[in-house]
């Protein structure tokens, strides 16, 4: 095997995508607006089963966008899994709210729904489930709680295109959804996000909010009647987005089968263990990460990836947990509970290789590397 440097995600662009860049700038509509904005909308929303969709600038705007058009405020309060990207808190805190934090499942590492409950206040607005590494959460739990509380249901699928639930592809079970189109994403815009609902006034309100606050309905003018955001897409970013939806399914397998093909290689390591999937759902495999039971496979998680850097093929530690995150002790965050799961990844986890088009002989180049060092001294 030749030992060429293994990335560990890289963006495919294998369809329209020239095509469509090269029409914007023939045109010269490069900037927020053109026709492959709404083409985008249109088609990336009925990939996912929703009404409505709203480009824009990145997963982090799109979530704050979700939740300001929910009227999230200072003083609310919004629960997220204690592991994932810090997007999540952040665009919390933009709203002034405060970010809560739940454990994950020990198995399928998404928020743990059995304790969501316990961590609900009269400041509770909304639940943000994060899908994560692209497995679908418990959607029907998380629904019925979010009933019985009266609470928004926020989902983050950022790394989740095109999983599904259910039979329904993550995005279509909540007040609102965001998405994420950064360059390592199963689909990609290089920067980039979506918000997605079924509902009218929330679509709207996003609209508005996206543009400055400029009128939706009347001529434009300079007054503006409420704080409002530059989050535009730009028809460039738009013109990838929408090349890389019409291949949507065809993506969507290639990670799977990535990770499939990582399953094969590894079977039988001592000490390697996988995500699992969430029962009745499509897990579309963002990122194969794995975690090291170091009593088991005899060596840690830090001197495996150095073994794998020394040979040409690169890795990413998992999330710090939230509860960990100083930004958000300092913002005045409440830390209660125990984060046993969160930690668990956070030491003993990281990412393998993922890019869409990754060749089963790198796949089988990274696993033979992961049992080769089994044998070294090192």
């Amino acid at each position: 095997m030749n030992k060429k440097f293994v990335p560990v995600c890289t963006a495919y662009l294998s369809g329209n995508e020239k095509k469509y860049i090269n029409d914007c700038i023939d045109t010269g509509w490069i900037s927020s607006a053109g026709k492959y904005i709404v083409e985008f909308e249109k088609a990336f929303a009925k990939y996912c089963g929703c009404k409505y969709a709203v480009a824009v600038t990145s997963g982090t705007t799109a979530l704050h966008l979700a939740l300001a058009s929910l009227g999230i405020k200072k003083g609310d309060e919004v629960i997220i899994p204690s592991f994932t990207m810090i997007a999540c808190a952040f665009a919390v805190c933009y709203t002034g709210a405060k970010p809560v934090f739940v454990d994950i499942d020990e198995k399928t590492w998404n928020i743990d729904v059995s304790k969501i409950e316990e961590k609900i206040t009269k400041k509770t607005k909304a639940i943000m489930p994060v899908h994560i590494f692209g497995n679908p959460c418990n959607m029907k739990e998380i629904i019925r709680i979010a009933k019985k509380y009266k609470l928004h249901i926020v989902e983050d699928c950022a790394e989740a295109h095109g999983a599904e639930y259910n039979g329904k592809k993550v995005g279509s079970f909540s007040s609102i959804s965001a998405f994420s189109f950064f360059a390592n994403k199963n689909l990609t815009a290089g920067e980039g996000g979506m918000v997605l609902t079924n509902n009218k006034k929330y679509y709207d309100k996003c609209r508005y909010l996206r543009n400055m606050s400029y009128s939706l309905t009347k001529p434009r003018t300079y007054e503006h009647d409420e704080i409002g955001f530059n989050y535009r897409m730009t028809n460039l970013q738009a013109a990838i987005g929408l090349a890389q939806t019409e291949l949507a399914d065809k993506y969507r397998a290639m990670r799977i089968e990535n990770n499939r093909l990582y399953k094969k290689f590894l079977s039988g390591v001592e000490g390697i263990i996988f995500q699992q999937d969430e029962k009745n759902s499509i897990n579309v495999h963002w990122m194969n990460a794995i975690l090291i039971d170091e009593k088991k496979y005899g060596k840690t998680k830090d001197r495996l990836m150095k073994f794998l850097k020394e040979n040409n093929v690169d890795t990413r530690l998992l999330f710090t947990g939230m509860h960990k995150q100083k930004s958000l002790k300092q913002y005045g965050c409440k830390i209660t509970g125990n984060y046993k799961n969160t930690e668990k990844l956070t030491k003993s986890g990281l990412y393998l290789p993922s890019s869409s088009n990754l060749k089963t002989t790198q796949i089988e180049y990274v696993c033979n590397l992961i049992k080769k060092f089994l044998k070294t001294g090192n």
